[in-house]
């Protein structure tokens, strides 16, 4: 049977217990349990930490503990009945634990450490406060150094301030607001600002003393000494060491430490230094030698001197080695330390090179209570006490001391006789009343025990020595009368075996027969002359002696006169004896009655410290005789009084107060006193008004409290001792003195006015008054006297002092135990309330307002169960009525301040707004529905009541705010919250009901709204960021205040109706950041509000495109603030209902009209959440990744395309921007920059300041963002196209007429092509990586994007650092595509291979001539198609030959846009696939082959080669392929009759092939020549074995000679093929590069075209002559035409070898080098990214490359001979495409041959701005003999190394598609074409420069439709489509052209950077689809 518990309810678990049969619950060790019912050993209950929990335990494991239960019954909470310090340790403890983790894994060692250091004490400290054996004190301190150590842990986490008093938690709802603001306060100030001690103390500890001269025993003196007043400011410690220098007690450590006590601050200062003196005791000289005489002598040794300021710094306990002086001479031994301390050098010398004292030195700081517990070591050990000469700063109360202090200051001696001075020695002692010597009461100072006796130093023949020594007489207080001290002179011999012979003494009473002791000061005692054998022991013979020449009658001349004298200074520290003979007349005032009004006079001429010594005797003696003789003394008597009670104010003697007040208490006895006092008192207040000197009266005033005191002390003495008589007499006395004070109060004066300032004064010490009065009269009686005592005040003040005293007073009052009592408060409460009023709504003195009010408020308490007392009630509702108002209005006109500069004053500040914070806070809280109903009825209008509402939610935005408290007051932050919540949950009732409908507020309500969002939103309300404990804590105590919150908000929106409208866009913002907050419930309850706001919207323009905008708006700024999360995404896009009746959002829209652009909006907010999460999520890791940068131009471009968000879009390419200069991605920083650039114009608009561009004009900013792309290109070594930017700025300064920075641009622009010649480039990688799977972000998600890697980066690197980027991601070992499974998959795929560009600028790439380093840029530069192959076997392969089956497949990707572009990856937009047979594959082989020969030929003939190594081994590949086989098995596979016979469609190909084969055997020959020439010594013998190769290599191919066309055609051309490179050079053909006889180059077949079945295989012996003549029979030329049978795999070939390798390779040649790089390439076929990019094969689908017949011109006609004219010239057919053909007009090259020829220095262009190029060719370096023929083809601009035309982003051969246009906008230098720097025109080529070819119109328009995906990501705004028209330039004089001949060229420029949009002659391709330009309404940005 389960009963209920009636004690057992709380418990610990002792032993785990795993809850394993039915019901049971499992428990760990520590839990703690509550138990609700047992059952026979068995208890039923749950688990603190989960209540929802329940089961059944054994009750053996738990071990019961008190606790306290609530709400008994099914939902009973306990609270454990233990102490709270334990409590709390163990909750903190707990979060703790997860946090010091958290500092391991973060690698925060030095505070992991120290935490647990102090958790492992806290344990150690919580041990002993549970085991209960601690004594009462120590418990205290034990609860003290844990809250410490709880506090010190909770900073230094950044926990929350915990509010204690004492040491326990205290619960905010226990107590006032204002005294938990006080609490928090206090604790705060405490962390921040330790107290400054006032008193210090010097710690000394004397080590040893190191000389080189030692021997005697020393005696060290220390004391403290005054440099500015010359004196010691202590008393002297005295050190003894033994003759090693060390002390000679080294087991007592008091006789070598000590302690200088009671330091004032005023004491550390420079001129206060620690002084030491050492003498030496021993022989009379230091030097003299050892006789048998035993005497020794205290003789000078040295002096050092240290200042305590040098201290101030090093609180260390520093040892110090202080050097030691010694003096010159010894007369000088009393001031060495002056002369030290004054650097009088020439007084003193160092005692020894290497003398000093070893010291330890420390400043310790406190009072000396607190020092015996900071250092109990120090004084368990032992140390001496070194005493203050005189009272410390604050003389204690029942300090007992009495010391005599005597110093012998200097004597006059005569010599008695001898030739030489005296060494004169005195000897000290002290004697009582009978004569005896007092043993041990002779001290040399502090440190050593006193002696009987004291011996001063002896200086060597010194008739008047000095010797400045202190004595200290530590004589008791009953021994003073009579005692004496004498003083006895002995001269000390150096001879007669050192005896030392008395010749006199001097003697001094300590007491005068008056009672009075010695007086201080100095004192000229007279030497009595005596035998050397006089017996001094009778004292009563010498007393009666004369001892002072001042006290000598004025007839005793002869001691008078005596030459003789010895002067001492005494100075006397006593709490008992006194030296004032006033002092003693007071005192035995009966002896003398005659001289009571002297002695009442002088009084207060007597030193504070005498009547605070015999205070009680004093106050004695005053009250006998006002009772003995009031009527002749009571007025002087009263005075005095006065007199003492304000010396009592005196901080030196305040803590004698409670002296006085024990006096009173305990001592006083004068019952009849209170008459006289209340009628002097009275008598002195009604002169006041009349008084023209009110000093006095006011002193009189300022003692009132003491007074009182007195009165009413006396009056219940007479009432216990008459029983109660006279009490009537005493009110009236009483009343009557009141009216008096009321009356001088009621006095209007000046500030000025005596009769002001004495108003001031009465009102300081009248509160004093209170408890006094309140000893007799009753409560309500004191508070009638109170109220109109300060009533009595003038309403209007004029002096500004006394209404701050005013303020004082009642502060005082209010503080007052009267005040505390509710009877007397009701009485009271108006009149402060009045005050208060009229001070805040002034604005004056507020930080006594705030400190009233606040004190006011703590007193008003509601009962348990919330309500509050009937009284209490009544106070709050005066208190709302009256201040209120006005103290919302002093918090908002204090918060608008700005706050003072200095830090007092601007803590003070902070202070007064929290206290009025405090004190509204718990005023509100104290306010019921009656109060709130009151407050509202009370506004007589709507226009009050709406400025109230006003003020408070204004008010309560400010103390939302994160700085109004301090950052870990976390408790008080939630009590405001409490209390706000509350109030405006009263306060949104009035506004329903007044402001609504007609009376609708726009401005109320909006201030409402506001003030609801910014509460949501605050840091401390967001529980999520919290731990789970401190979570549960606030959910149980204030629930959740958000979702609170949210259902007013929701439920007022729904109250609005029409006025809606009114919130439609403002609050969309507002609403969206509470919907962003992550808290489900009040994401439900807000999101429908966005349906109504669309809904609304719709009804009044029929769209909600405002609703849209401003959410996009503030979805961005919002969520990069780290707001929203995937939740709030899918919430926000999901059907699920969302709360009640509310369905989801987007079931709403669905129902409405407008459905469709709802959802539409619901699907791009959603769209770009994704974005910005993704974007929120990659910014916050540390360094810049791919993953951010892809993440940005994700965004950018949404904005850009999908929203048309100008100001976003330029915002996030700044963002862009300044990722990639951070990761030092200088190109595609440029490439971003450039998309702002090309949103403005050349313009003198003015724009408006924005991100960080200054307020400046277009053409101001355009021009600095050119200057700034220009750098950066420049950086990222991108000059080419720096250049177009430099033309196009440089134009702009021309069209200004700025010639200067004209200038600077030209250099500029030079320099960037000296840096394409000179300096090296490195070819970058291509990476093509899939990012398969969900859990990548959307930006990324099962796409595919092709990456240009880093400088130097291979597979590997790339590879590992995408792993590092996704740390999750797995990679993927196959190149294939996946499956849905991979895509839809729960984790990262990553799928990353090397791909080959497939350059689009061939052209370039293919022209003889164009060095390797400009030809690098294009070949890596402006990319959108990459190839990636995959060799695989079809059908059985052959194992001999496997190149029959060997097929490759073949994947082109094309981007979305051309790398390198605004990032360093795009996303992949088409991939087209296809297979290249085995024989195509061969083709392409031998191509890439031969093409690679000629190359190393060409370069080996110009001598560009340093090394003819890679020339070598490439031969060697070729002739000796001993790896596969070589031709010989292309021979087998592809020429045997079976596969001829299987393939009759192969027949062109085998052709060709057979072409190619004949081809490379030519080129081996020719190389083999040029190889000869230049080949080594030592390699002669590889060469004949290659030549020998080479014959039999022949032979196996059939070649016995080689056709016509190849003979007549060496190898001319370093690339291409006829088709290809069109403008071939006359190149030198010998080996010997000398023969002048120009040629046709050697033809080069690209795949581009392919020849038809029957060109090759019928005529083939025919084709040898046609395909390039000799010079003699140049004009035929055969014609080949473009075939459109090609297939598509014919076409689509690369500059690829074969390719072997399935896996990505990474293998590549070093980048260093070009010729490297191709020698790398020589093995033909190994790898993908071995091949040179394709320039050889460009796309076959593209139409621009199949130009028609009859499109090419007259001008593509041969001119080789110069000397034959046109019509003898033979014209080729319209299908000619021939290498000559496209020559054009070469001149004769007969001189000038052979010669190495630099590149002419391009002209500028003659045409003017505007109009169409004209149609010009490059000129010879050789001047033409004739013009060139005109032709009606289309001009364009050749670049530096080319004269054809391409674009450059467009690398294909031919201009195709948009790109065709590129080109041509450079020669109107727009700056779109502008983006590089400078070209060195240095470098000399090995031959001349090619003439310029035109280009067929067709070729040039012709083109594709770009090709474009929805929703990839577009290409931006490129650099190339501008159309600024240029302006002309003239051309210079140098450059200047015969009139004979056709107008030259354009200058040259290098390739576009970019799509280009512009046609050649500058007008746009209407065919070219241009991005639409955004709309220019922020353009001003």
């Amino acid at each position: 049977m389960w009963i209920p518990t009636d004690h057992e309810k709380y418990g610990v678990v002792l032993v785990s217990f795993r809850g394993t049969v039915q019901h049971g619950l499992p428990l760990e060790i520590g839990d703690t349990v509550q138990i609700l019912e047992k059952c026979e050993g068995w208890f039923r209950g749950n688990i603190l930490k989960n209540p929802n929990v329940k089961g059944i335990f054994p009750s053996s494991y738990i071990h019961l503990k008190n606790a306290h239960v609530k709400n008994k019954g099914q939902f009973e909470t306990i609270v454990p009945v233990e102490d709270s310090v334990i409590t709390e340790m163990t909750s903190t403890l707990r979060d703790w634990g997860a946090m010091w983790k958290q500092l391991y894994v973060k690698n925060e060692g030095d505070l992991f450490h120290r935490l647990w250091h102090v958790m492992n004490e806290i344990l150690d400290l919580r041990r002993q406060v549970l085991v209960g054996h601690l004594t009462h004190d120590r418990m205290r301190d034990v609860k003290q150094h844990i809250t410490a150590r709880l506090d010190w842990g909770n900073e230094q986490l950044g926990l929350d301030l915990v509010p204690r008093r004492e040491f326990n938690m205290v619960d905010p709802d226990e107590i006032s607001v204002t005294e938990l603001y006080k609490l928090m306060e206090h604790r705060h100030r405490k962390k921040d600002t330790p107290a400054v001690a006032s008193t210090h103390h010097l710690f000394v500890h004397v080590k040893s003393l190191v000389s080189a001269n030692l021997g005697e025993e020393l005696e060290v003196f220390f004391h403290i000494y005054d440099g500015r007043e010359s004196r010691p400011l202590s008393e002297r410690f005295f050190v003894k060491l033994n003759k090693s220098g060390l002390p000679k007690s080294p087991e007592k450590t008091e006789r070598q430490c000590t302690l200088f006590v009671d330091l004032g601050s005023s004491d550390l200062r420079k001129d206060v230094y620690i002084v030491v003196h050492v003498v030496r005791i021993g022989r009379m000289g230091a030097g003299e030698k050892k006789n048998l005489c035993s005497v020794q002598y205290r003789r000078p040794f040295g002096c050092a001197v240290v200042s305590i300021a040098d201290l101030l710094t090093a609180d260390s306990k520093d040892d110090h080695l202080l050097k030691v002086y010694a003096c010159n001479t010894e007369s000088e031994w009393h001031q060495i330390h002056e002369n030290i301390i004054k650097k009088a050098n020439s007084r003193y010398n160092l005692s020894g090179s290497n003398t000093g004292l070893a010291v330890a030195l420390q400043l310790l700081h406190g009072d000396i209570e607190q020092l015996r517990r900071e250092y109990m070591v120090l004084f368990t050990r032992g140390v001496s006490i070194t005493r203050k000469l005189g009272f410390s700063d604050v003389i204690m109360p029942g300090e007992m001391r009495n010391d005599l202090y005597i110093t012998l200051e200097k004597g006059e001696f005569e010599k008695g006789g001898k030739s030489v001075a005296r060494n004169v020695e005195i000897t000290v002692y002290v004697l009582d009343i009978d004569g005896q010597i007092l043993k041990t009461h002779v001290a040399a100072g502090s440190g050593e025990p006193g002696g009987d006796e004291y011996h001063s130093l002896v200086l060597y023949h010194n008739n008047s020595p000095r010797w400045a020594e202190q004595l200290k007489l530590p004589i008791p207080v009953d021994m003073f009368r009579g005692s004496h001290v004498r003083f006895e002179f002995r001269h000390c011999s150096t001879k007669d075996k050192g005896e030392k012979k008395l010749f006199g003494y001097s003697f001094v009473p300590l007491m005068q027969e008056d009672g009075r002791t010695l007086p201080d000061g100095n004192h000229e005692l007279i030497i009595h002359k005596c035998e050397e054998n006089t017996s001094l022991a009778e004292c009563p013979r010498y007393l009666k002696l004369p001892f002072s020449k001042a006290n000598l009658p004025s007839n005793n001349q002869t001691l008078k006169g005596a030459k003789e004298s010895f002067w001492i200074t005494s100075f006397l520290c006593s709490t008992k004896l006194t030296q004032n003979g006033d002092m003693l007349d007071l005192l035995k005032w009966r002896a003398h009655p005659e001289r009571i009004n002297d002695s009442l006079s002088k009084l207060k001429e007597i030193d504070g410290s005498e009547i605070v010594k015999f205070l009680q005797d004093t106050l004695d003696t005053l009250f006998g005789i006002l009772d003995e003789s009031s009527q002749r003394y009571g007025l002087k008597v009263f005075d005095s009084l006065v007199h003492i009670i304000n010396l009592l104010q005196d901080s030196k003697f305040q803590h004698f107060k409670p002296v006085m007040d024990t006096y009173i208490e305990s001592h006083f006895a004068g019952a009849l006193s209170y008459r006289d006092l209340i009628k002097v008192l009275k008598w002195y207040v009604d002169r006041i008004v009349d008084a023209e000197i009110q000093d006095h009266i006011q002193q009189v005033l300022k003692a009132s409290e003491y007074i009182f005191k007195y009165i009413i002390q006396s009056r219940r003495l007479f009432s216990l001792a008459t029983g109660g008589q006279n009490e009537e007499e005493f009110r009236v006395c009483i009343h009557e003195l009141f009216m008096s004070i009321r009356f001088f109060l009621s006095q209007d004066n000046k500030s000025t006015s005596p009769v002001a300032q004495t108003q001031a004064v009465f009102l300081r010490t009248f509160p004093a008054v209170y408890g006094e009065l309140l000893k007799i009269f009753a409560v309500r009686e004191v508070a009638g006297f109170v109220r109109e005592t300060l009533g009595s005040l003038p309403t209007a003040v004029h002096a500004d002092c006394l209404e701050a005293v005013k303020l004082q007073c009642i502060a005082k009052t209010v503080e007052s135990q009267l005040y505390i009592n509710p009877e007397s408060r009701c009485i009271l409460l108006p009149v402060v309330l009045r005050v208060l009023q009229v001070h805040m709504q002034e604005q004056r003195d507020l930080v006594m307002c705030a400190r009233i009010f606040t004190s006011m408020l703590s007193l008003i308490k509601k009962e348990e169960n919330g309500t509050a007392e009937p009284v209490v009630s009544e106070e709050v509702e005066l208190i709302v009525e009256s201040l209120l108002g006005v103290l919302l209005r002093t918090i908002l006109e204090i918060s608008n301040r700005p706050q003072p500069s200095g830090p007092a004053m601007r803590l003070q500040f902070q202070d007064v707004t929290g206290e009025f914070v405090a004190c509204l806070l718990a005023l509100l809280r104290q306010m019921s529905d009656r109060h709130y109903q009151q407050l509202l009825q009370a506004f007589s209008s709507k226009d009050n009541l709406r400025d109230f509402l006003l003020q408070i939610f204004t008010v309560f935005r400010i103390l939302i705010r994160p700085e109004m408290f301090s950052k870990d007051w976390t408790v008080m932050r939630l009590v405001t919250n409490n209390v706000i919540i509350t109030t405006v949950l009263y306060l949104s009732d009035a506004l329903r009901k007044n402001f609504l409908n007609d009376k609708f507020d726009y401005k109320v309500w909006d201030s409402y709204f506001y003030l609801s969002v910014i509460f949501i939103n605050q840091p401390c309300l967001q529980l999520e960021s919290f731990s789970p404990s401190k979570r549960k804590k606030i959910l149980e105590k204030y629930g959740d205040m958000r979702v609170m919150m949210g259902c007013e908000i929701f439920s007022m929106w729904q109250n609005l109706g029409e006025h809606k409208l009114n919130f439609i866009p403002a609050m969309i913002g507002p609403f969206l950041e509470v919907t962003l907050v992550p808290q489900p419930d009040l994401r439900n309850v807000m999101i429908p509000i966005f349906h109504d706001m669309m809904d609304w919207e719709q009804r009044r323009s029929g769209n909600f495109k405002q609703v849209e905008a401003k959410l996009i708006d503030k979805l961005d700024s919002l969520m990069s603030e780290g707001k929203g999360d995937e939740t709030y995404r899918e919430l926000f896009n999901s059907i699920i209902p969302l709360f009640g009746p509310y369905p989801s959002l987007l079931k709403k829209i669905e129902r409405e009209t407008w459905r469709e652009s709802g959802i539409s909006l619901i699907a791009t907010v959603t769209r770009l959440m994704e974005r910005l999460l993704d974007y929120r999520d990659c910014m916050k890791l540390g360094e810049v990744d791919g993953k951010k940068i892809g993440c940005t131009v994700s965004l950018l471009n949404f904005y850009k395309t999908e929203l048309n968000k100008e100001e976003m879009y330029i915002r996030y390419i700044h963002k862009l921007y300044d990722l990639h200069f951070k990761a030092q991605n200088y190109t595609e920083a440029s490439y971003t920059l450039l998309l702002y650039d090309e949103l403005l114009e050349w313009s003198d608009r003015p724009l408006r300041e924005f991100l960080n561009y200054p307020m400046q004009s277009e053409w101001q900013r355009k021009e600095y963002l050119h200057l700034t792309i220009v750098q950066n290109f420049d950086r990222g070594k991108c000059w080419e196209n720096g250049i177009i930017l430099c033309r196009e700025l440089a134009d702009q300064y021309e069209s200004y007429y700025d010639y200067r920075n004209l200038s600077k641009m030209r250099m500029m622009e030079a320099s960037l092509y000296d840096k394409i010649m000179d300096q090296q480039r490195l070819e970058p990688e291509f990476f093509r990586v899939g990012f398969y799977g969900k859990k990548f972000p959307f930006f990324l998600r099962n796409k595919e994007f092709v990456c240009r890697g880093h400088d130097y980066e291979r597979l590997e690197a790339f590879q590992q650092r995408m792993l590092n980027e996704f740390p999750h991601a797995i990679a993927m070992q196959h190149v294939n595509q996946p499956d849905q499974t991979i895509y839809q998959a729960d984790a990262q795929y990553l799928q990353i291979y090397a791909v080959t560009p497939i350059p689009e600028s061939q052209d370039v790439l293919q022209r003889d001539g164009v060095p390797d380093n400009i030809k690098s840029f294009y070949k890596f530069n402006h990319i959108l198609r990459f190839r990636y192959d995959r060799p695989f076997h079809k059908g059985t392969k052959d194992k001999e030959n496997e190149f029959k089956s060997l097929w490759v497949e073949r994947t082109t990707l094309t981007l979305v846009q051309s790398l390198p572009g605004i990032s360093r990856w795009f996303e992949v937009d088409k991939r087209e696939l296809v297979e290249v047979s085995p024989l195509e594959n061969a083709i392409e082989v031998i191509e890439n082959k031969n093409l690679q020969l000629r190359t190393l030929i060409t370069q080996c003939q110009s001598r560009q080669m340093q090394n003819i190594n890679p020339l070598t081994m490439c031969l060697n590949g070729v002739i000796d392929a001993a790896v596969n086989g070589g031709l010989a098995r292309y021979q087998e596979a592809f020429f045997a009759k079976d596969y001829i016979m299987n393939h009759p469609e192969d027949g062109e190909k085998i052709g060709r092939l057979r072409e190619l084969m004949f081809e490379q055997a030519h080129i081996l020959e020719y190389g083999l020549a040029v190889h000869e020439k230049f080949v080594p010594q030592d390699m002669r013998p590889l060469h004949k074995k290659l030549v020998d190769q080479f014959h039999l290599m022949k032979s196996s191919l059939g070649i016995q000679e080689f056709p016509a066309y190849v003979r007549a055609s060496p190898v001319h051309f370093t690339n291409g093929s006829p088709r290809t490179c069109r403008n071939s050079v006359p190149n030198i053909i010998s080996p010997d590069g000398g023969r002048g006889v120009a040629r046709r180059s050697l033809p080069s077949y690209p795949a581009v075209n392919r020849y038809s079945s029957s060109s090759l295989s019928s005529q083939a012996s025919n084709e040898v002559s046609n395909i390039t003549g000799q010079s003699e029979s140049s004009d035929e030329v055969f014609n080949m035409q473009p075939s459109p049978s090609t297939s598509s795999l014919s076409s689509n070939h690369s500059a690829s070898p074969n390719v072997t390798s399935s896996a990505p390779s990474s293998a590549r040649g070093s980048p260093q080098m070009a010729e490297k790089h191709k020698h790398s390439r020589e093995n033909a076929c190994l790898s993908p990214r071995d091949r040179p990019v394709s320039a050889i094969f460009p796309n076959p689908m593209d139409p621009a490359q199949r130009a028609p017949p009859h499109q090419i011109g007259e001008a593509t006609l041969p001119r080789s001979d110069p000397n034959l004219s046109a019509p003898d010239k033979v014209r080729p057919t319209p299908s000619s495409w021939s290498l000559d053909s496209v020559k054009e007009g070469a001149p004769s090259f007969s001189d000038s041959f052979g010669k190495m020829l630099c590149p002419p220095v391009p002209p500028r262009p003659l045409y003017s701005a505007g109009s169409s190029a004209k149609n010009m060719r490059s000129q010879s370096p050789v001047s033409a003999s004739r013009s060139p023929q005109k032709t009606m083809v289309p001009p364009f601009t050749p670049s530096p190394t080319e004269c054809q035309s391409t674009s450059l982003v467009s690398n294909s051969p031919v201009l195709s598609g948009s790109y065709s246009s590129g080109i041509s906008s450079l020669s109107r230098c727009s700056v779109s074409e502008a983006s590089g720097t400078e070209l060195p025109a240095g470098d000399h080529l090995p031959y001349p420069l090619p003439p310029p070819t035109t280009l067929p119109n067709s070729v040039s328009s012709s083109s594709d439709e770009p090709i474009r995906r929805e929703n990839k990501t577009p290409p931006p705004y490129s650099v190339y489509e501008r159309n600024n028209p240029r302006r002309p330039v003239p051309l210079p004089h140098s450059l200047s052209i015969p009139p004979q001949a056709d107008p030259p060229a354009l200058p040259p420029k290098p390739h576009q950077l970019r799509t280009g949009s512009m046609k050649l002659d500058g007008t746009s391709d209407p065919r070219v689809p241009r991005p639409r330009p955004l709309p220019r309404k922020v353009s001003q940005l």
